[in-house]
């Protein structure tokens, strides 16, 4: 039995798709016809997956279903299940392109492909370090522990990222609402009454001409606003997409001092703890450092480490060179420097990353916790500010009726 995809007309006339097990493509046919549906395409879902259609199939593997799917591999494979009845159970568990992509995966493994050359097929839903990980494990024979250490893996790197847009999110909403509540400001309230000011034929406070002169600026050019806003974004993403842009963005990330403390905290966590996983499942030295450095997000970053990773394969000293790039504290060369000499290299890198990963995410939370009060006071100023110039004429009003 194999899984098939098919597009077909219903009796009502509408295109309609889907999947079905089969012996084969007649078999799916007869299938169709046999619900009253016209048959339009029919092919294997591991062709499907390598025509026009790959990209649906190479998106659809989401990070809590390859979680869930390493983990449940891990399992079977431990519980002494062959790892090819071990797919076919998965396979279950899954629906639409995912389920469709590993039946392509393992159709290649029954035909004798490794499970590694399989997966990197599909690199944006199993990159390069699953792959070698599988690789790893399959070489060694203890693919089981390789996979439960991939679900650790994919666990600790998705926890941080949500906590890092965790700490985000909520100063993103706090600024949002000052724009709305300073818009909504300046277009229904300042309006109604800049025009009481001025039939008074007073001489307004300098806080509150300034807000009148914003928002007559905003009712009357708003469409030129839109536009700079627009031209801007654009701008911005055009450049930072290209080559220059980005080193220059990340150039700038590594100076501003609470920002640079992340990006730098950051690498060093995905440094050690990918580099320390890729040792202890058995990957050599240089193929680890390759993939280790292709994932560091700063490209400043990345490249110094590049150019440590050239003298650590001529020389194999690897805190020596490390310590030449300036990224590492001394506490962590110190370890990677006794992990080398006592040849448990692998571990202290794993420490060093869990020691790293707890101190970045308690920055994350004082950062957030700082964050918050902050955002709150400079909406209070932009509205106390707008509130004051508005007061502030009627005082003044006040005075001369009782004068």
């Amino acid at each position: 039995m194999a899984l098939y995809f098919y597009q077909a007309f219903s009796k009502e006339g509408k295109k309609v798709s889907g999947y079905l097990d089969a012996a084969s493509d007649l078999q799916v046919k007869d299938k169709l016809m046999q619900q009253g549906m016209y048959p339009i395409t029919i092919m294997a879902a591991d062709k499907q997956a390598t025509s026009g259609w790959r990209s649906w199939f190479i998106k659809g593997m989401s990070v809590k279903e390859k979680i869930l799917f390493t983990n449940q591999f891990a399992v079977l494979l431990k519980a002494g299940v062959p790892m090819l009845q071990s797919l076919e159970l998965l396979i279950d568990q899954f629906k639409g392109t995912t389920r469709s992509m590993l039946v392509a995966i393992k159709d290649d493994v029954k035909q004798g492909t490794s499970l590694a050359d399989a997966l990197k097929h599909y690199p944006k839903s199993f990159d390069q370090i699953y792959v070698q990980l599988v690789r790893a494990g399959e070489a060694s024979g203890k693919l089981e522990f390789i996979l439960e250490r991939l679900v650790s893996y994919l666990e600790r790197r998705e926890s941080l990222r949500k906590r890092i847009s965790g700490a985000l999110t909520y100063p993103a909403m706090q600024l949002g609402l000052a724009v709305v509540v300073v818009g909504a400001l300046l277009v229904f309230v300042v309006p109604s009454m800049a025009e009481q000011f001025t039939e008074g034929g007073q001489k307004l406070p300098l806080p509150t001409a300034i807000l009148m002169a914003l928002s007559n600026f905003v009712l009357g050019y708003w469409w030129l606003i839109a536009v700079v806003i627009f031209v801007i974004v654009a701008a911005y993403l055009y450049w930072s997409s290209t080559k220059k842009g980005a080193y220059t963005l990340d150039v700038i990330k590594l100076k501003i001092p609470v920002l640079s403390y992340f990006v730098r905290m950051n690498a060093i966590v995905q440094f050690c703890y990918t580099l320390g996983l890729l040792i202890e499942s058995g990957v050599n030295l240089s193929e680890a450092l390759d993939i280790v450095v292709k994932i560091i997000n700063n490209r400043v970053l990345a490249d110094t480490l590049m150019e440590a990773r050239d003298k650590i394969i001529k020389q194999g000293k690897i805190a020596q060179y490390l310590k030449q790039t300036e990224i590492f504290p001394p506490i962590a060369i110190y370890l990677i420097n006794t992990g080398e000499q006592t040849g448990q290299l692998d571990k202290m890198l794993l420490t060093i990353a869990k020691q790293y990963e707890e101190d970045l995410g308690g920055w994350i939370d004082t950062f957030t916790a700082a964050l918050g009060p902050i955002m709150l006071v400079v909406m209070g100023l932009i509205v106390g500010f707008i509130v004051i110039s508005i007061a502030m004429p009627m005082m003044q009003m006040n005075q001369n009726l009782t004068v």
